[in-house]
């Protein structure tokens, strides 16, 4: 088990005033298997009125608009989590069964359609169903199919960007776990295995120790369904979902849940900033 303290800072410095801007933050952790949510809070500056409420895909989210004229906008969130280790159990469900099982509810038939972020290139398709040719159990494919994504993409900061999609990244064979996660998402989907993407933060360093302090990053992986229940692997690292990992919040791609995005009214141009820290404290 490991206790994180998790500081996340964001924002938007403008080139001049701003008149308002309206804006919405997923960055607070929920509380789910293997993780409980110790405490969380929201800062954000200029001070606003703000509405938290539970998105459909179950994503915490703070709703706030700024009215008064402001060259930035700063958010601090800052949450405690106990994160346990998740158990991945061997499950076995064929083909037919798994299409069958699909078919009985919207939260796995809505993650089987691609996304414009998701939509795999012809060669991922190719490689997908090589692999999934070869075996009769859905979810050891998945697992092979998300292995042979992560293998396949160099992970690379600076070749894409927010808005690059799968394909994009597929093309140059480099990109960030968001990229990596939307080309696993692709290829899983192409072969009919209804999968979602995850956004959290990963602790980058196992053996840190208790109160040390490191620079971490969002992070981004994905969850397949295997006929009972829902398997995560993290298709960047190479790893099973463990204490480690932070869960924020799910959808179909990134777009479903960005940690900030919004509009503003005032001068052309403004720089995003981000900064993560992370401490053990257990």
């Amino acid at each position: 088990m490991n206790r994180l303290r998790i500081k996340h800072m964001t924002g938007f410095h403008y080139g001049g005033d701003v008149t308002a801007s309206y804006n919405e933050a997923r960055m607070l952790p929920v509380s789910s298997d293997g993780q409980l949510v110790l405490f969380s809070n929201l800062e954000i500056l200029p001070i606003s009125s703000h509405h938290n409420y539970v998105d459909y895909w179950g994503s915490r989210v703070s709703s706030f608009e700024i009215l008064t004229p402001h060259k930035e906008l700063a958010l601090t969130a800052t949450s405690l989590v106990e994160v346990r280790p998740r158990p991945h159990a061997d499950d076995a469900i064929g083909w037919d069964d798994l299409a069958i099982a699909v078919e009985r509810a919207t939260e796995t038939v809505e993650q089987l359609k691609q996304t414009r972020r998701t939509a795999p290139p012809a060669e991922v398709v190719d490689l997908a169903r090589e692999i999934a040719a070869k075996h009769t159990n859905s979810c050891d494919a998945a697992l092979e199919i998300s292995t042979a994504i992560g293998d396949a993409v160099q992970y690379m900061q600076g070749v894409t960007g927010v808005h690059s999609t799968a394909a994009e990244a597929w093309a140059v064979r480099k990109g960030v776990c968001q990229d990596i996660a939307h080309l696993a998402l692709g290829a899983l989907r192409s072969v009919g295995i209804p999968a979602r993407y995850v956004s959290g933060y990963l602790h980058p360093k196992p053996s840190a120790g208790i109160g040390e302090t490191v620079a971490g990053e969002s992070h981004a992986w994905v969850e397949w369904f295997c006929g009972g229940e829902w398997r995560g692997f993290d298709p960047t690292n190479l790893i099973d979902i463990g204490d480690r990992h932070v869960l924020v919040g799910r959808g179909r791609d990134y777009n479903d849940v960005p940690p900030l995005r919004g509009v503003y009214a005032g001068p052309f141009g403004s720089t995003l900033f981000v900064t993560v820290e992370i401490t053990r404290e257990a």
